[in-house]
């Protein structure tokens, strides 16, 4: 499942990080804690290897 916003692929790479235990937990806000809670690594890595070109900065619903 590719990420649909780049702001979505950025909160991923962000879990992903904290998954990995490359940068702390508590640095973590918003939607990227939410992933880091309830997706698996290589869930993240999904969403987090996704390109950003031609990516909308946020989704609109």
């Amino acid at each position: 499942m590719p990420a649909q916003s780049k702001a979505q692929q950025k909160a991923a790479g962000a879990a992903l990080s904290a998954k990995r235990g490359e940068t702390k937990v508590s640095d973590l806000q918003g939607a990227s804690k939410q992933m880091y809670d309830s997706m698996s690594e290589s869930e993240l890595e999904e969403l987090a290897e996704t390109d950003r070109e031609g990516l909308p900065d946020r989704k609109s619903d």
